[in-house]
């Protein structure tokens, strides 16, 4: 994908066509090769690296002036550091294998028109001193690249965390396998955040029928010609958002004691389902063998006219298993606390939010100081109360 997207975007392809040493990692544009003169008057050869604003396969104008720097801060030729782009200097990861340096500030009016302005920009002022030491020192190496095997689950560039300067710590998630059961309301809404995330397998498993109610508690829009097919909800949901992440795994079944075992190997399962005698079966199993999971629940009642309810986010992790009995329920009684039957878009949607900043806490994404297994939202009180802490 990486030189792709260079032979796609004019900007990026002039640069490489002129012979530079390009490459695209998460997001990020590196330029190897840039020469430069340390503090002692030596000609080194740094590496600038950039955030990218891509749209639909191409770069855009690029938002972000600032630059940053692998190597010595660049000097010119008394030795003094060229201070008119100082900005930040502190070793930090941007990516994995992209480590910098420094960061550069240079900003024209109305800033840059696209990334071959941008990049000649600072190697015009980085380069500058060493070029006018040795006259045959150049950027343009025209290096012969190979086009690594993209191995990425995306179908495109995740330029939001390289934007955010996260993609060190978004890559925490990467290798997972994760498992959603049950995708008729909250379990869509788990699709679609996890779906974002560079997680290796989305596994999805519902034998449940996408029927029109269903639509309006699902993320998206449903065009009637798809509810008129009665399509299986594992298949449908896999189709939409296979178009993102590579690896969405579709069983189009209901989990029970008979293939349970689809679970094993899961590092990550969410239980999205109804409250029955299968759940007992399927979250004794995940205990067996240490996987985690988190349990979600809704129960909206109606009184005097308005509902009022709670949303309920359970977690269950290999050290810490004991209030299992005293959260989830495994009833299918009708006047039990989550098992009502109804369900609203946005409560569908917190419940998921909540349950997927639970696993990112696990899996240190987001700081997780208090390590609670058990998380409610009460709707007429508008309490978030955090339970069982580790």
């Amino acid at each position: 994908m990486s030189q792709e997207l260079i032979s796609r975007s004019a900007d990026l392809k002039r640069l490489r066509d002129e012979g530079l040493n390009l490459e695209v990692v998460d997001g990020y544009l590196l330029v190897r090769d840039v020469p430069y003169l340390d503090a002692g008057g030596n000609i080194k050869r740094g590496m600038l690296v950039t955030t990218l604003d891509v749209n639909a396969g191409v770069t855009t104008k690029p938002k972000k002036h600032v630059i940053f720097f692998s190597g010595d801060y660049p000097c010119n030729k008394k030795g003094k550091r060229i201070e008119g782009i100082k900005h930040t200097s502190e070793k930090k990861t941007l990516a994995s294998g992209v480590e910098v340096d420094h960061s550069f500030s240079n900003k024209p009016p109305g800033g840059y028109g696209d990334y071959f302005e941008k990049i000649t920009t600072y190697i015009k002022i980085i380069s500058g001193p060493a070029k006018s030491h040795d006259s045959d020192i150049t950027e343009k190496t025209f290096q012969v690249i190979e086009d690594q095997e993209d191995n990425s689950v995306f179908h495109y560039i995740d330029s939001n965390s390289s934007r955010a300067e996260i993609v060190s710590i978004t890559d925490k998630q990467k290798g997972q396998k994760i498992a959603i059961v049950g995708l008729g309301g909250t379990g869509a809404y788990v699709l679609d955040l996890v779906s974002k995330t560079p997680v290796e397998e989305i596994h999805l498993l519902d034998g449940d029928t996408f029927l029109q109610h269903n639509a309006f508690r699902s993320p998206g829009a449903a065009i009637v010609d798809t509810l008129a097919k009665h399509e299986n909800k594992a298949k449908y949901f896999g189709a939409i958002y296979s178009v993102m992440h590579k690896n969405v795994i579709t069983h189009p079944v209901f989990v029970t004691e008979e293939n349970v075992d689809l679970l094993l190997g899961m590092d990550f399962v969410f239980l999205c389902m109804d409250s029955n005698a299968h759940k007992a079966i399927i979250i004794s199993r995940l205990v067996e063998t240490g996987t985690p999971f988190i349990d979600v629940g809704i129960g909206i009642h109606e009184a005097n006219g308005e509902l009022l309810g709670i949303v309920r986010v359970t977690t269950v992790t290999n050290g810490y298993t004991s209030h299992i009995s005293k959260r989830i329920s495994f009833s299918d009684a009708t006047n039990d606390e989550y098992s009502t039957n109804i369900q609203i878009a946005e409560l569908n949607a917190l419940n998921a939010a909540l349950a997927v900043i639970k696993w990112k806490k696990i899996s240190s994404f987001y700081q997780d100081l208090t390590r609670e297994h058990n998380t409610t939202y009460t709707l007429n009180t508008g309490q978030l109360i955090h339970e069982d802490e580790a």
